[in-house]
């Protein structure tokens, strides 16, 4: 009986280790580092701009089309603030007509006598990354290109991002615009910028305009639909769902190709409340060969890490106190102190199994203060008096796109109750009796110092 005890137990073992054996190889398979074939790549968190994965972030490299989401910005910009509105008309100047008739280019070709809504060309832009509607979009907001390059570039150091530089509103290579390249320029000239100010610049579309995803999720939609100009365009993301390489929850961003860039990809996805941005630069096949279905494949890398090894926790509830500080010291008040709490939950994205690896770190405001790092009363309920943040121990770094962001971790600290100024009397019998309380120190210094 016992060796069948034996023999059974052994049997079971075998069976487990052997059902066990196939999860082990996926851990460590999504344990090992990722291999982006890029020239450049970053992820990000969208809601806070931390940095997930970076990769040559901070060199300066070709966009092509990405270019146009800037271009979708400065026109989202001029709708809000009413100087443009949608439906209002546009007649292509000799060089869009010129520009928009070249089909080697992305294009919809347009009459040169046509008139087009701005919703038109805007849709062409962002579906199609037709590149005669995005010169007409320059020209309908500042008057030409040359003025409206000179906006971007004033716009992006508005933003804050860096290591960027705009030639032209499209992304094309200059030669490709013949003659029709900005003075000032040279024909070989290009758009640049780094990955970290790519993803910059989606960070900021997608917070500052996010109705800019309503039409690049748009995965195919006809142009001028109904009249002998009609043509279809089809988005150039193809990860959206329902295209060849569709991912669930891509509803975004903007692709980019020329010789110089190679191809790009400014892509975003939401699942699960978490939304990523992703950018990647020059992304190759395993070849090292340049390829539109590289900077997919590696894209869906970068999104699979992110949604996979990453989740949203909440570290710390709303009314949150840290212990050993739920009150701060108050002068010339009613009460010597006061309570304090955090105002709200402090949520973050991050790497699952390290949620010990964030401390709680009180900031306190120090205008309210004195030096001695008391409160001032009179002190209303619930009145801000610093925040609250993290402090990360663990083995990654929290990097954010810009220090700035830092910000975007904390939350309000404020006071759970009110503290009333104290009236002329209660402070002159505290004054009083820290005078004794100072001269029977004194005295009992003194006498020590005798015995």
């Amino acid at each position: 009986m016992k060796r069948k005890r034996k023999w059974l137990f052994w049997l079971l073992s075998v069976c487990l280790c052997l059902t066990l054996w196939p999860f082990q190889q996926m851990a460590k398979a999504e344990s090992a580092p990722l291999d982006i074939r890029a020239d450049a790549a970053i992820l990000v968190d969208a809601k806070t701009g931390r940095i997930l994965y970076e990769k040559n972030i901070d060199t300066v490299l070709g966009i092509a089309s990405m270019t146009k989401m800037m271009t979708e910005y400065l026109l989202l910009d001029a709708v809000k603030a009413k100087r443009v509105k949608w439906d209002q008309t546009y007649t292509p100047s000799e060089y869009v007509y010129r520009l928009s008739q070249d089909r080697a280019l992305s294009n919809v070709p347009l009459r040169k006598d046509g008139k087009y809504t701005v919703r038109e060309l805007y849709e062409a832009m962002a579906i199609y990354s037709a590149n005669g509607a995005t010169v007409a979009i320059a020209e309908i907001i500042a008057g030409s290109e040359k003025n409206f390059v000179k906006m971007m570039n004033e716009k992006a150091k508005q933003l804050g991002l860096k290591d960027y530089k705009f030639v032209n509103a499209t992304g094309l290579s200059n030669e490709d615009l013949k003659r029709f390249y900005l003075e000032g320029t040279n024909s070989d000239e290009e758009n640049v910028m780094s990955a970290r100010a790519m993803a910059t610049l989606a960070y900021r579309l997608l917070k500052d305009h996010p109705e800019v995803l309503e039409t690049a999720s748009i995965p195919h939609k006809m142009f001028r639909g109904g009249t002998e100009d009609e043509i279809k365009m089809d988005n150039w993301n193809w990860m959206l769902p329902g295209l060849v390489y569709g991912y669930e929850g891509v509803d975004g961003l903007k692709t980019g190709y020329t010789e110089f860039a190679g191809n790009c990809f400014t892509g975003t996805a939401k699942r699960n409340g978490v939304r990523l941005i992703s950018v990647v630069m020059n992304a190759k096949d395993a070849s090292g060969k340049t390829t539109k279905e590289a900077r997919f494949k590696e894209t869906e890398k970068l999104f699979n890490y992110g949604f996979h090894q990453y989740s949203l926790q909440t570290l710390y509830p709303k009314g949150y106190q840290l212990k050993g500080k739920e009150t701060i010291p108050v002068v010339k008040g009613k009460e010597k102190e006061v309570r304090v709490a955090t105002a709200k939950k402090l949520s973050l994205l991050i790497k699952n199994g390290e949620e010990k690896q964030y401390k709680p770190v009180y900031v306190l405001d120090q205008k309210k203060m004195t030096k001695e790092g008391k409160l001032i009363a009179p002190l209303k309920k619930g009145e801000t008096v610093g925040y609250m943040t993290l402090e990360y121990k663990g083995n990654d770094s929290l990097a954010f796109l810009s220090p700035d962001m830092q910000k975007n971790i904390r939350v309000p600290l404020v006071t759970t109750t009110e503290v009333e100024k104290a009236n002329w009397f209660v402070l002159s019998m505290r004054a009083i009796g820290g005078l004794f309380a100072d001269l029977w120190t004194s005295v009992a210094k003194t006498v020590k110092g005798w015995l």
